[in-house]
C-alpha cells in the first residue's frame, strides 16, 4: 500500500498536496461532467429554491451518478454508491431506479470476483466492494423484491476480504466515506441485513464460514467504540436492519443523542457529529479549524436527511414535532440545482457531499410522508 510505502506522515503530506492540486483544477470544472452531462461545481452561496422540487433533485442524481460510471469508471461510496444505497427505497414514489447503473454494479461485481483477493483488501477497494454488496442489496429489497445470485456473490466476496477483526481496511483519509473501517462495518452490516432472506438462507444451509464472518462483523459493532457520533449514528442505523447489536438502553441513548443534535433551524450539521481531530485520525483537521463557519456550523442536506432516515428507522414517529421541524428545513433549504448544500470534511474543490447530501433529504421526505408521489 502507499503508505507503507511512505510512511503514514509523508503519505498524508502528498494526500494534502492532491488535495491542493484538486482545489486549484476544479476551480472552473463542473462537479459532474461526462458526455452531455454538465453539473455546475457545488458553491454555498447558490440560491435557495424556498420551494420543494423533486424533479430537480432526481435530475441531479441520475445525472450524477451517469456521469460518475462513465468517466471515473469505479464504485464510490459518496456518488453510484449512495444512489444504489437510497434510489431503489424511493421506487414506489419515483419509478424504477437507472438500469444502467445496476448493470455497472453487475459488470463491475464479474470484474470483481475475477481479481486478486489480496488486492481487494487494498486502498479504497473493500469500501468499493462493500457499497457493491449494500447496492445490489438495496435493489434486490426494492426492485425485484427478491434475493438475486448477483447479491449472494457480492456478499460472498465481500465477507472473502474480511479482517479477522470482523472490519474492513480503510486509508482513513476521506471523512466521511473513507474515514474509518467502523463505517465500513456499519454498510456491511446493512448489506447482510437487508439482502432478502440471505441471512436465513446461509443459516438454513448452515454455512458455517459465512455465519462465521456475520458473526465476527456483529461482535466488532457490538465491542468497537465508535470514533465519533457519525460513527453512532451508523451504529443506530445497522441496528435497525440487524437488531441486536445494541439493547435497548443503548438504542435509547443514541436516539437521544442524534436528537440532541438538532440545530435551532431545525437541521443537523456533519460537523457538529465528530471533532475535527477525529475525522479520519485528525488528517482533516486543520482544515476544518480554518472554516469561517467552523464555531457555528450551518445545517446542511447530508446530515438533516441522514439523521431523518435514522431515527425513523429506530422507529420515532414521522409525526414527531422534531423530525416535522427537520422535513420543513428541508423543503426550504433546498438550492437552485436541486441539490442540498453540503461543505466536503476533505477539500472545498468538488464537495460530492452534496450527492449523498441530495440522495437522504428525498429518502427523508419519502419516510416523513412528505414526498409526492410520481411528482412532476
Amino acid at each position: 500500500m502507499l503508505t507503507r510505502r511512505l510512511g503514514r506522515s509523508s503519505f498524508y503530506t502528498l494526500l494534502s498536496f492532491f488535495s491542493v492540486t484538486a482545489l486549484v483544477a476544479a476551480a472552473d470544472q463542473p462537479q459532474y461532467e461526462h458526455g452531455d452531462i454538465s453539473i455546475a461545481k457545488a458553491a454555498a452561496d447558490e440560491p435557495r429554491l424556498g420551494k420543494l422540487s423533486v424533479p430537480l433533485a432526481v435530475d441531479y442524481l441520475e445525472k450524477g451518478t451517469v456521469a460518475w460510471n462513465g468517466r471515473r469508471k469505479c464504485i464510490t461510496c459518496h456518488t453510484n454508491g449512495t444512489y444504489m444505497i437510497v434510489r431503489p427505497a424511493l421506487t414506489a414514489k419515483l419509478g424504477k431506479p437507472s438500469d444502467a447503473t445496476h448493470t455497472f454494479f453487475l459488470e463491475t461485481l464479474k470484474a470483481s470476483v475475477a481479481e486478486d483477493r489480496a488486492k481487494l483488501k487494498q486502498s479504497t477497494r473493500p469500501a468499493q466492494v462493500i457499497y457493491l454488496a449494500a447496492g445490489l442489496a438495496e435493489w434486490d429489497a426494492h426492485v425485484t423484491k427478491q434475493l438475486s445470485p448477483e447479491t449472494e456473490q457480492a456478499l460472498s466476496l465481500m465477507f472473502e476480504i474480511q479482517l479477522d477483526t470482523g472490519t474492513w481496511g480503510s486509508l482513513d483519509c476521506w471523512p466521511p466515506y473513507e474515514s474509518d473501517a467502523f463505517h465500513e462495518a456499519t454498510v456491511a452490516a446493512m448489506a447482510a441485513a437487508t439482502a432478502p432472506g440471505w441471512l436465513k438462507k446461509i443459516a438454513d444451509a448452515k454455512d458455517e464460514k459465512l455465519l462465521g464472518a456475520v458473526e465476527k462483523l456483529k461482535s466488532y459493532l457490538r465491542t468497537e467504540p465508535p470514533p465519533h457520533n457519525y460513527g453512532r449514528t451508523l451504529l443506530l442505523w445497522s441496528n435497525s436492519r440487524m437488531p441486536g447489536l445494541v439493547d435497548d438502553a443503548r438504542k435509547q441513548e443514541l436516539v437521544a443523542m442524534l436528537l440532541q443534535q438538532q440545530q435551532e433551524d431545525g437541521g443537523w450539521s456533519i460537523r457538529t457529529s465528530g471533532t475535527p481531530e477525529a475525522w479520519g485520525k485528525g488528517n482533516r483537521a486543520k482544515k476544518l479549524k480554518e472554516e469561517p463557519e467552523f464555531g457555528a456550523p450551518p445545517s446542511d442536506g447530508h446530515m438533516t436527511g441522514l439523521a431523518i432516515v435514522v431515527l425513523r428507522e429506530a422507529g420515532v414517529s414521522a409525526s414527531d414535532a422534531r423530525l416535522q421541524k427537520g422535513v420543513e428545513w428541508l423543503k426550504s433549504n433546498q438550492r437552485a440545482s436541486g441539490r442540498w448544500w453540503t461543505r466536503s470534511l476533505n477539500t472545498d474543490a468538488w464537495h460530492f457531499i452534496t450527492y449523498s447530501g441530495t440522495a437522504f433529504p428525498l429518502l427523508a421526505l419519502q419516510m416523513c410522508d412528505a414526498l409526492p408521489v410520481n411528482p412532476q
